[in-house]
């Protein structure tokens, strides 16, 4: 048996719960039932964590919390039994070839999938490899651990090998960029940098240049980022995995310290689960990156 306990601020970053709900539920329905340490702070044992993941990933499916809870343990685990078999026929109704990779992932076989992954950008070239390959690879590793079918590690694995990838692909463009210039990164707590490196690698195909931040960086930060470089666009990613609620707030936050000048984007899946909003332009798939970067062109020719 596990004997690890986490804090509420490890629950909220792990689970997407955040501590208001933690609290909540453990008032109305009486889960948790977390103990408590030496200064009486709340301590989660890691079963309870485990499942207050998979309470959430079923949520955010369109189940009800209040009935989740009081569902046991081994119908909560037949519910995602199911969405990982769908996702699974999903994959093998596609490109088989997905499939075979996403096999290569969970059975831990990282040089075949690097070999897999490199000929394929071989034979496709570097934007049909993000836009065939990497982006719906992505999408189904997303969904495969919200369902639970892949473990934390496995999507981890599956993230490092691919961004390796990525990147090296990226430094062997030719330069003369031509504009925008396009600050990527991502606000505090949004760890997931794929998203970025995708939108980087079909920019520096189109001659933009690209000044990549790396993850989870400070609005302020990214503000004064900004104004440094004399961005033209400030390009942020959010995965499935980012509390949609905290999004519309996080951007009108940001607009308000971005030079006026300097447009805001917003990508990612996360973004298809929040309303249109005044501060920043909403990209829901590569290919509206892309449109929106000739846009900007012609607005700016």
């Amino acid at each position: 048996m596990n004997t690890a306990t986490f804090n509420i601020a490890a629950v909220e970053r792990d689970t997407g719960l955040s501590k208001d709900v933690l609290r909540m539920w453990e008032r109305r329905y009486g889960f948790p039932v977390p103990s408590r340490d030496n200064n009486g702070e709340r301590c989660y044992p890691a079963e309870q964590v485990d499942r207050l993941r998979q309470i959430k990933r079923l949520m955010d499916l369109g189940h009800r919390p209040g009935k989740l809870i009081a569902t046991p343990a081994e119908e909560l685990g037949a519910l995602t039994s199911r969405r990982s078999k769908q996702l699974t026929t999903d994959v093998s109704a596609g490109d088989g070839e997905l499939g075979e990779l996403l096999t290569l992932i969970k059975q831990h076989d990282a040089a075949a999938y690097q070999q897999a992954m490199q000929q394929r950008l071989a034979r496709q070239g570097l934007q049909r490899f993000v836009q065939d390959t990497v982006a719906p690879l992505t999408q189904q590793v997303g969904e495969k651990w919200e369902d639970g079918s892949f473990e934390v590690f496995e999507e981890h694995l599956y993230t490092e090998l691919t961004k390796r990838l990525l990147r090296q692909a990226i430094a062997t463009l030719p330069g003369g960029p031509r504009g925008p210039r396009v600050l990527l990164t991502s606000v505090p707590e949004e760890q997931h940098v794929l998203g970025l490196l995708m939108v980087e690698a079909l920019f520096a195909l189109e001659g933009a240049e690209c000044i990549p931040l790396g993850t989870q960086m400070p609005l302020l930060e990214i503000g004064r980022a900004a104004e440094a470089h004399q961005a033209d666009i400030v390009a942020l990613s959010f995965s499935l995995a980012f509390p949609p609620r905290q999004i519309p707030g996080l951007l009108q936050q940001l607009r308000q310290v971005l030079p006026e000048n300097a447009a805001l984007w917003a990508g990612g899946c996360g973004v298809t689960r929040i309303g249109k909003t005044g501060d920043a332009e909403l990209i829901t798939t590569l290919d509206d990156a892309l449109r929106a970067l000739a846009s900007w062109r012609r607005q700016h020719a």
